[in-house]
């Protein structure tokens, strides 16, 4: 199994308001891809992190195998929710991918 967990940070010009509702966007969009993804195991996104955090959310997400992973990264429906609801929004991204 491969993990693939994504840290991000929103956009400073986002009010307190408008980060709210784009972290529960981007929660509603990835973790609707649960069944659409070949290999992908499992997938969840925290957007409740304690005040001592510096990242807005997190992607935590499990795919049978590294192909797998390679596979999400370009499917057209992962795409579309990254182009529409994450990449337009966010300012920093950190990944790490790990065998587990």
């Amino acid at each position: 199994m491969v993990k693939h967990i994504i840290l991000w940070t929103l956009k400073d010009e986002l009010s307190a308001e408008e980060k709210e509702q784009v972290k529960k966007e981007i929660k509603e969009g990835l973790e609707g891809l649960a069944g659409k993804i070949p290999g992908m195991i499992d997938i969840k996104v925290n957007i409740n992190g304690l005040a001592s955090s510096n990242a807005d959310l997190m992607l935590d997400s499990t795919f049978e195998s590294e192909e797998a992973l390679k596979g999400y990264a370009v499917h057209p429906e992962h795409v579309a929710v990254a182009d529409g609801k994450v990449r337009p929004y966010t300012k920093i991204r950190s990944c790490l991918d790990f065998e587990a």
